[in-house]
């Protein structure tokens, strides 16, 4: 059963809040929550997202499932951590917004997200070479849009490569791997289990 809360506006409904708190690593901590809005004013790129931390968690309140979800400060979220440390409820700001981003992807509302597009490229190399590889990361995403848009803004991007190259910042050299890449699939592996039986328990 939903329940609500009444304001002066409007009908708030924590069912959704309730899900986030039960389902998502460190939500249980979200009612902590003050809206001081620390966690936005201490954010790097806050003016890059649509919904800074303290108004998507307002959200979460107000049972805006879908915006929350579809919402791109889960995916410019930059893992600095600055949020989390200065937090002066200690709310794992951080951790809330991977969590989300886990339940955008597994549901189906981050799938036309371009930084969704970004994540899985990025997810791609660490899986495959235990590594982030920027090349093989950046063209996996280009082309991930199809051949002619991957190439069109792989020519767009190419001063950018190039000076990145002369800087030393970008290497030519074959990717870098791991050692022992048996080990981490066997270690992903395991993480895929123990998720898929975590799902099954909720």
């Amino acid at each position: 059963m939903t329940s609500t809360a009444p304001t002066a506006n409007r009908t708030y409904d924590l069912g959704f809040a309730r899900w986030v708190s039960q389902n998502v690593e460190g939500g249980d901590r979200l009612s902590m929550c003050m809206q001081c809005g620390v966690c936005s004013g201490s954010c790097p790129i806050a003016g890059q997202m649509d919904h800074g931390p303290r108004k998507l968690f307002m959200m979460i309140r107000a049972g805006m499932k879908e915006a929350v979800l579809r919402s791109d400060t889960l995916w410019n979220c930059v893992k600095c951590y600055r949020c989390v440390v200065r937090c002066p409820r200690e709310v794992p700001v951080t951790y809330i917004l991977s969590g989300l981003g886990t339940v955008a992807v597994r549901e189906g509302y981050a799938e036309r997200q371009d930084t969704e597009r970004f994540a899985k490229a990025f997810w791609w190399s660490s899986r495959t070479l235990g590594r982030t590889d920027e090349r093989l990361v950046t063209g996996k995403y280009y082309f991930s849009f199809g051949l002619v848009a991957g190439i069109k803004k792989g020519l767009a991007n190419l001063p950018i490569a190039l000076a990145m190259i002369r800087t030393k910042r970008m290497h030519l050299t074959a990717p870098h791997k791991i050692k022992d890449r048996k080990g981490l699939k066997a270690i992903l592996a395991k993480a895929a289990e123990i998720e898929a039986h975590e799902g099954e328990a909720s």
